[in-house]
């Protein structure tokens, strides 16, 4: 049996559900999708026509889409959780029950997945904007900077993440502790990305 016909027959067997499920596992090893190569190599295919083939196929259902140069993205990738309603931070009150909508936490989180990155976090210096160590930051790299958003940026050759803040023309880079003093650029600064979201477990 030649390669087009192992794929064919690979393909024709193929478990949709499956696929899904080794792309994420993909997914949360590498932290992006794979490219149609390693999505052949994933699911055993002889050649990229099957790989291509398959792709086509989520799109299809939904699970991928693809950008303006073809890369592969998440759409519905991740399973959606019911979004029930709103809860208010102060006296408990009454849940709504009827589900408002459907989120998908790789669509809620992250507006450009070819540009968005994830670091953890580690030291306090962010403490007082919410951002422990531990947790885990988005960081889309294509960003416009503004002043008072949270950059991640190479300093003098040290990687920091603060405040970006403007002293007439010199940028500060500025600590969310009172016990960091701020960090002023001496010989380099180079913005990484800009802080869109940050997620914590508790449990």
């Amino acid at each position: 049996m030649n390669d087009c016909s192992q794929d064919k027959q690979s393909f024709n067997i193929m478990n949709i559900q499956e696929a899904v499920k080794q792309i994420r596992i993909f997914f949360k090893k590498q932290r992006r999708l794979p490219t149609y190569q390693e999505l052949a190599d994933v699911m055993g295919f002889a050649s990229k026509n099957a790989a291509f083939k398959l792709a086509q196929k989520l799109i299809d259902e939904g699970w991928l889409e693809k950008d303006e140069k073809g890369k592969l993205l998440p759409r519905n990738l991740f399973a959606p959780l019911p979004n029930t309603g709103i809860v208010k931070a102060g006296f408990p009150t009454v849940a709504e029950e009827d589900m408002q909508d459907i989120i998908s936490f790789d669509q809620y989180l992250v507006n450009r997945p070819e540009a968005t990155f994830i670091l953890t976090v580690s030291g306090d210096s962010m403490i007082e904007a919410g951002i422990h160590e531990g947790d885990l930051v988005l960081v889309d790299r294509l960003q416009k900077v503004q002043v008072g958003d949270i950059v991640v940026a190479q300093v003098d050759g040290e990687m920091t993440m603060k405040y970006y803040q403007k002293n007439g023309e010199h940028i500060v880079l500025m600590p969310a502790n009172k016990s960091y003093a701020p960090i002023h650029p001496e010989q380099s600064l180079e913005i990484a990305g800009v802080v869109v979201g940050v997620i914590r477990k508790y449990h």
